[in-house]
């Protein structure tokens, strides 16, 4: 196996960060990890999970009493007439992602058409009670930088409109980086005026918490994350820090939540003992969970994992550290096209083993739609859950960087004129080309990195059951693919095809 490092050198890959083992509580849910993770008003409330950020003030940490489970719920989820769903949607909101910006915000809708037309084996609509929340990739790093208040989410739910974010939607323009790109019709054009639910999260099914009930207006406005977050994203641990059952939105009950403003006058939970687990990750780069310890390689004097600038010639932190430290690929013949990629457990993140396991051992029916850098799907099953069967993950390529303007090469062509080229992408990205490129529906490039971190997750939640037969958990479509349709039609498959207890 030859690491993926750019201009060849060495990557040192450890079979497993040693101290990890003193955190094997956060890989499952049977022992209760150490405290961490407070934030302010506009942060995210205290989790079970200790992020790692040496930014997050440790300090505070304490000891949180779970509440009692009441019968504070909808009468069809007590009597057991409805099914409930838990709907987690972890957005993008790098500065990458405004290539795909205003394509993700304008098809967001179509998530909800899906979970409104769940039926039963018979074809009969069931009663459903659903809640969905929506996080971004962004758990906060020591290299991204900061406005003041503007805290990362950390896996808490974004629960604002918009508008009342509308700055979260201005950022460098990839062509020119000292001209800013400001794309608020992401927002606006879905969301004239805010609309949002009284809960960090929509709730529809049985009853609602949004205005007027309208449920497709709330996802509008608290969807769209704009492109101004971190750009060392980490979806994984976004996920994980979301379903913690000791957060504050998914236990509000906890004296600690209440002297926190952004949860003090929450009173309804996230999550639900009795739900399924829905999780959909939208993102077109590469997951950077960064693991404790694993900071100092960004920061600190130890450079194995930084690649060379080349506006300098010489080495640089830059994400690229997050493919060269999280991923080991293989190019027997050396010629920039590797036979496999996998994802490494190292020093630097998160091993993928601890989300896998976490899922895995909820107790609870798991279900993963991943849109990602990855090549469009040509064919579904035509059968639930219409999971992909050509195209996607079975035409991606894993590959270095083309020096040439698309669709010859891989450089955007407004990055390409303004002079950017391979070597600048694969300083900041690292160097695995991107899995996918195509025009979208809004005029724009897509282009998404492949998916090696996540892609194992979601796809570790595929089993094979008693019976021989393989029980499809994880849908992986492309972020490249202008017809979103299809794309979260493989969700509503995945749900359809569960055991509905």
């Amino acid at each position: 196996m030859r690491p993926l490092r750019a201009l060849g050198r060495a990557l040192r890959a450890e079979a497993y960060w040693a101290s990890c083992l003193a955190m094997a509580a956060a890989c499952g849910p049977e022992i209760v990890p150490t405290q961490g993770g407070t934030g302010s008003g506009t942060g995210t409330g205290t989790t079970a999970f200790d992020s790692g950020d040496p930014s997050v003030d440790e300090s505070t940490a304490h000891e949180l009493d779970v509440a009692e489970d009441d019968d504070d719920r909808p009468h069809c989820l007590i009597d057991g007439s409805c099914h409930a769903f838990d709907v987690v949607l972890v957005i993008d909101d790098s500065s990458t992602m405004s290539g795909e910006l205003l394509d993700v915000s304008s098809h967001l809708p179509l998530l909800l058409d899906e979970l409104m037309e769940l039926q039963d084996p018979h074809g009969a609509l069931i009663e459903s009670s659903i809640n969905l929340m929506v996080t971004t990739t962004d758990v906060g790093h020591p290299l991204c930088a900061r406005e003041p208040g503007d805290a990362p989410r950390r896996g808490a739910p974004v629960h604002q409109g918009c508008n009342a974010r509308i700055e979260h939607f201005t950022g460098p323009d990839p062509a020119d980086p000292l001209a800013p790109l400001v794309l608020e019709e992401a927002c606006t054009l879905g969301c004239p005026v805010d609309v949002v639910p009284d809960d960090p999260f929509i709730h529809f099914g049985t009853g609602t918490n949004v205005p007027v009930d309208d449920v497709y207006a709330a996802l509008s406005c608290i969807g769209p994350q704009g492109f101004a977050g971190c750009d060392y994203r980490a979806p994984l641990e976004a996920m994980l820090q979301a379903i913690d059952p000791q957060a504050c939105w998914n236990d509000p009950e906890q004296p600690a939540c209440d002297e926190q403003a952004e949860w003090a006058e929450v009173t309804q939970g996230f999550l639900r003992d009795e739900a399924v687990l829905v999780i959909v990750i939208i993102s077109d780069g590469m997951d950077c969970s960064v693991a404790p310890g694993g900071y100092s390689m960004f920061t600190g004097e130890d450079q194995t994992y930084w690649s060379i600038d080349p506006a300098t010639g010489t080495p640089q932190a830059s994400p690229a550290i997050c493919v060269n430290a999280g991923v080991s690929c293989d190019d027997r013949d050396d010629d920039g096209i590797y036979e496999s990629c996998t994802a490494v457990d190292g020093e630097v993140l998160h091993p993928v083993e601890r989300y896998v396991s976490y899922l895995r051992e909820l107790g609870k029916r798991v279900v993963m739609l991943g849109i990602l850098g990855v090549p469009e799907v040509e064919q579904h099953d035509p059968n639930p859950p219409f999971e992909p069967v050509a195209g996607g993950v079975f035409d991606l390529v894993y590959r270095d960087w083309i020096d040439a303007p698309y669709p010859r090469g891989d450089i955007l062509p407004d990055p390409w004129d303004a002079g950017r080229r391979a070597d600048d992408e694969r300083f900041e990205r690292g160097g695995l080309a991107p899995g996918c490129m195509a025009p979208n529906g809004e005029g724009s490039l897509a282009q998404a990195l492949p998916p090696v971190r996540v892609r194992e997750v979601c796809e570790g939640l595929d089993f094979v059951d008693q019976e021989g037969d393989l029980q499809v958990r994880c849908c992986i479509e492309s972020l490249c693919d202008p017809d979103f349709h299809q794309v979260m039609r493989c969700l509503y498959g995945l749900v359809m095809e569960l055991p509905l207890e």
